[in-house]
Order: C-alpha cells, then sequence, then structure tokens
C-alpha cells in the first residue's frame, strides 16, 4: 500500500517507515523537520506543516496514499503544561486536517500514535485498554481528544482506525543509523547514554522515595522495532476490513530507574555517576501495560523488548555518533 506516515521523520516514524519498506508497501514521509531528521528519512519526503490545511491537500492529491500512519505532534509533557495552547493548535489541529483530507480523497485506514498518558495517574496496574481515561497534562489531554475524533469519524463516516497506546518506547535500529535524537532528551536510556559518551556529567534520578521495590519510578519499555511490528500487524488487519482498535502496546513488565540505570552501567561499562533530585510532578510511580488485547489482536509478540537487548541497541547508535 501507499501510506502517507506524519512525522515518518521522528525517532519512531523513522522505525516503522524503513520496516514499511522491508515490507514492500511505498510509505510517503510527511514532516515540518520542526524535531525529525531528513536523514533518517527512507523514501520521500514531503515537508509540510499538518497545520496548512492546503499542504496536507496536496499531498494527498500528489501522493494518493491508501493509509495514513500518524506520528506527528507536540510530545513534551511539561511543555504542554506551560503552554497548553500550543499542544491543543497543534495536534488536533493538525489531526482535524489530516482526517478532513481523507475524506476528501476516499481514505479510510488510520493508524494513531497515541500514550498511555490518556490515562493518567493509573488507579490499577497493570493498566487495561478499559482503564479510565484521566489524562494529567495537556499533551495526554490532547492524544484522548484525537482518539474520540477517530471514534466519531469512524461510527459517522466510516474511518477503520487503530489507537495505539505506548508505554515507554526506547532502543534503536543502529545498522540502520536509527536511534533517539531529541533536540530535548527527556527519555531515561539516552540520558544515561548520554553521560557513558561524556555528552552529560552526571544522570538525575527523579525521586527515590516512591511506593515501589526500590523506591524509584516503575515504567514499562518497549523497543522500537516491536512497536514497528505492531504498526504494520495492525495496518493489515484494517486492510483486511477488521474493525477499529484501541491497544496498549507494552510488554507487562516494569523496570525501575535503578534497574535501567545498572543495566546502563553493565552495557556500556561505564560508571555512570548518578544524583538524587526531586519528584518531578506527575510522575505516578508505575506504568505497567496490561500487554495481552495486542497479543490476541494482533498476532504480536515484543521479541526485542528485554531490558538489555534495548539498551545495548540503543548504546550502539548513541556512541558512534
Amino acid at each position: 500500500m501507499r501510506v502517507l506516515v506524519t512525522g515518518g521523520a521522528g525517532y519512531i516514524g523513522s522505525h516503522v517507515v524503513w520496516q514499511l519498506l522491508e515490507r514492500g508497501h511505498q510509505p510517503i514521509t510527511f514532516d515540518n523537520l520542526s524535531t525529525g531528521h531528513a536523514d533518517a528519512v527512507r523514501g520521500p519526503l514531503v515537508i509540510g506543516d499538518l497545520c496548512r490545511r492546503e499542504q496536507v491537500l496536496e499531498a494527498f492529491a500528489q501522493h494518493r496514499p491508501e493509509a495514513v500512519m500518524h506520528f506527528a505532534a507536540r510530545s513534551l509533557v511539561g511543555e504542554s503544561v506551560r503552554d497548553p495552547h500550543l499542544y491543543f493548535h497543534d495536534n488536533l489541529v493538525g489531526a482535524l486536517n489530516l482526517l478532513d483530507a481523507m475524506q476528501a480523497h476516499g481514505v479510510r485506514l488510520f493508524v494513531f500514535s497515541s500514550t498511555a498518558a490518556t490515562y493518567g495517574v493509573p488507579q490499577r496496574v497493570p493498566i487495561p485498554e478499559d482503564h479510565p481515561q484521566l489524562p494529567v497534562n495537556p499533551y495526554g489531554d490532547s492524544k484522548l481528544a484525537i482518539e474520540r475524533m477517530l471514534i466519531a469519524y469512524g461510527r459517522a463516516y466510516g474511518l477503520r482506525s487503530a489507537i495505539l497506546r505506548y508505554f515507554n518506547a526506547a532502543g534503536a535500529a543502529p545498522e540502520q543509523g536509527l536511534g533517539e535524537r531529541h533536540q530535548t532528551e527527556t527519555h531515561l536510556i539516552p540520558l544515561l547514554l548520554q553521560v557513558a559518551t561524556g555528552a552529560r556529567p552526571v544522570a538525575q534520578i527523579f525521586g527515590r522515595d516512591y511506593a515501589t521495590p526500590d523506591g524509584t519510578c516503575v515504567r514499562d519499555y518497549i523497543h522500537v522495532l516491536d512497536l514497528a511490528d505492531a504498526h504494520l500487524l495492525a495496518l493489515e488487519k484494517l486492510a483486511a476490513a477488521g474493525e477499529g482498535l484501541a491497544l496498549n502496546l507494552g510488554t507487562g513488565v516494569g523496570h525501575s530507574v535503578l534497574e535501567v540505570l545498572t543495566c546502563a552501567r553493565v552495557v556500556t561499562g561505564h560508571e555512570l555517576p548518578a544524583e538524587d533530585g526531586p519528584r518531578r510532578a506527575g510522575d505516578p510511580p508505575v506504568l505497567v501495560a496490561a500487554a495481552d488485547r495486542a497479543r490476541e489482536a494482533l498476532g504480536w509478540s515484543p521479541s526485542r523488548s528485554d531490558l538489555r537487548s534495548i539498551v545495548a541497541s540503543a548504546w550502539e547508535f548513541h556512541r558512534v555518533r
């Protein structure tokens, strides 16, 4: 299929574009390159802004996609709290322009990059898909609003969508030169690896007084290539006239900050000095997915997401950059 991939120059999107090509699809990346990287793109790149309706319509007219994978979004939680207008405008207007272009061109297949942030502070762990969705920041609110758009468009217009709620995406495809290159890095594993490369003097541990076995936050880490596999399986299921989906993408296994730090020390062979800092506002103690539904619905089985494999792939990417 011809697949328009918004945000295909970004971290997760670029890995998915590569996998689409590997499996015989024709991805077209649509990205404004505000946070993405042109050199990460495989195949055609359309530089454009989803908030510019005419640019979106032009991309559809020129490339005639048969499906859309939507990764483009503003995604920094702290920034969303400081500037909610930016998040509601860019994320919601962009999604609405994209959906309306799909309507105008008769495109019915949509795979959406959503987030566990739509659940807010979990009331139970592991978190199932039917958990109440009560986001605690504008980023999560904006993603949940798009989920609701997709459901409404499905009922009214026959859109078939797969809503994929990520937990902690991590890892890299170093042999392809693909990995995390955020301009403002907030993710634990690349932050630790920046200490190993000398780009950062010390790692910070935000809070040691959580109600967890070692006092630090616990998260469910999923390898970016396992995420990519799930996206392709979801697209294929929708294309086979499958019904809409809303699925968690995680492993069901949590690792604490200190466990990740220990693993990074072993993989890199560096001491990785760390210092304690205060809790970050809005950080739940534990975020772990109930992941059975994705396995059942897609026949998906994450095969690269043990912690050591994730950290080792990311380290191979970071140490040669």
